[in-house]
Order: C-alpha cells, then sequence, then structure tokens
C-alpha cells in the first residue's frame, strides 16, 4: 500500500507507521478553537470587559458640565457596581469560571474605583459647615489605592512562594465590608454633583463618612493580612 494517507472525520494517520500522532482534521480544529474562545469570552469575563471599557467614558461623562453628564457618570458606576457582583454570581451559578476572569475582575474593580476617586479629588465637593476642603478626598482617596496597590503586589507575591501564604491574603468579610462601603460612598458623592437632586447637604456628609470608613476599613484589613502573613512566615 505504499505511504498512502487515509483521511477520515477523525483525522489521518500514515498506514506505514502506526506510531505516528494522530492529527485533527481541519474541521476539528476549527471546532476547538471555537470551543476555546467561547471558553475564554464566557458572560461574566464580558460584563467584567464591560467595567474595563466604562472606565474612559466614566471620566469622559465627569468632565460635561451638564445635568446628563453627572446623570451619566453616576449610572456608570452603578451599572458597573451592579455587574461587579453579577458576574462573580454567574461564574459561580453557571460554573463558567475562567483563569483569566478570576484574574480581570479586582482589576477592573481597582480601574473603576480608582478612577472615581481622582475624579473626587480633582472636583472637590463643598461639605456643609466646612466649604470645600481640599484634603477632603485626598486623604481617603491615598489610604484606599495606596491599600490596592500594595494587596495586588502582596497577592502576587503570596502566590510565587506556596499554598499557605496565598490562603492568608485570601479575601474575608473585612474585605467585602470595605467593598461593600466604597461602592455606596462614591455612588452617593457621584450622584451629590447633580443639583436636581433634594438634599445635597446631607448626600454628601454621608458619602464622606462613608469613604472615610471605608479608607479605616482598608487600612484594617490590609494589616489584618499581614499579621496572618507574618504568623504563616514564623512557622
Amino acid at each position: 500500500m505504499g505511504s498512502e494517507n487515509k483521511i477520515d472525520d477523525v483525522g489521518w494517520y500514515n498506514h506505514d507507521s502506526q506510531d505516528q500522532p494522530l492529527s485533527a482534521s481541519p474541521s476539528t480544529q476549527i471546532h476547538n478553537q471555537q470551543h476555546q474562545h467561547s471558553k475564554f469570552l464566557t458572560l461574566p469575563t464580558v460584563l467584567t470587559l464591560g467595567r474595563v471599557a466604562a472606565v474612559p467614558l466614566l471620566v469622559a461623562t465627569f468632565y460635561a458640565d451638564s445635568w446628563w453628564g453627572r446623570t451619566a457618570t453616576t449610572s456608570i458606576f452603578i451599572v458597573a457596581a451592579i455587574t461587579d457582583w453579577l458576574d462573580g454570581y454567574l461564574a459561580r451559578k453557571m460554573k463558567l469560571g475562567t483563569a483569566f476572569g478570576a484574574f480581570l475582575d479586582p482589576v477592573a474593580d481597582k480601574l473603576m474605583v480608582a478612577a472615581a476617586l481622582i475624579l473626587l479629588c480633582s472636583r472637590p465637593l463643598e461639605v456643609a459647615m466646612s466649604g470645600e476642603v481640599p484634603w477632603l478626598f485626598t486623604v481617603p482617596a491615598t489610604a484606599i489605592i495606596g491599600r490596592e496597590i500594595t494587596m495586588s503586589a502582596v497577592r502576587e507575591w503570596a502566590a510565587s512562594r506556596n499554598s499557605k501564604l496565598l490562603e492568608a491574603v485570601a479575601v474575608n468579610n473585612l474585605g467585602k465590608w470595605k467593598t461593600a462601603t466604597q461602592m455606596i460612598s462614591l455612588t452617593i458623592l457621584l450622584a451629590a454633583r447633580d443639583s436636581s437632586l433634594e438634599g445635597p447637604g446631607i448626600l454628601v456628609p454621608s458619602g464622606v463618612i462613608l469613604l472615610y470608613i471605608s479608607a479605616g476599613l482598608s487600612v484594617w484589613s490590609l494589616a489584618v493580612y499581614v499579621s496572618k502573613i507574618w504568623k504563616v512566615l514564623l512557622k
């Protein structure tokens, strides 16, 4: 029979050499590529990518001096906060979690929160009884962003060492409360820029108080993580 190749719906092989590996047919290769692509771009991952893409829109609408710009800024942040919860829920419920999604989700969160904090620092709101205080947002913003950068580096380092260190920096309830107060406070402060809303004198102080609580929780959670890491290293 010589070296004639036999082609079927699975692949091809050489009759003279049964030890040669099977090679997938073009149709099978295309199917595998489509499967990998669909596995990569799951619904939760698409939602997370949407949050990343929304960051430039948040910045653009923030500096639009009009009622629709202020409304759009707040709406974008609220939708981002909702999808932050939704993508994690869908990933667990529908078993659509991927390594890329797990990596991208905290990145998208940090980008959105950091952008909102920097924007608020660039145009401080006036607070009743104290007026416009330049450092009012700078202090908690520095604490929150600094904590996130530090924790990202710590988790990267822990992942390269051993599983016990990685367990020590796993997300805990304190971190969840920190995230919740961040989202609520930033939503309130972004919404307070809309002069058409009633009670701005109440919104701004409450948003500032929650922001400082979030900053305190950020520093506290960082101290807890460092303490856990220190205990693991001493063992």
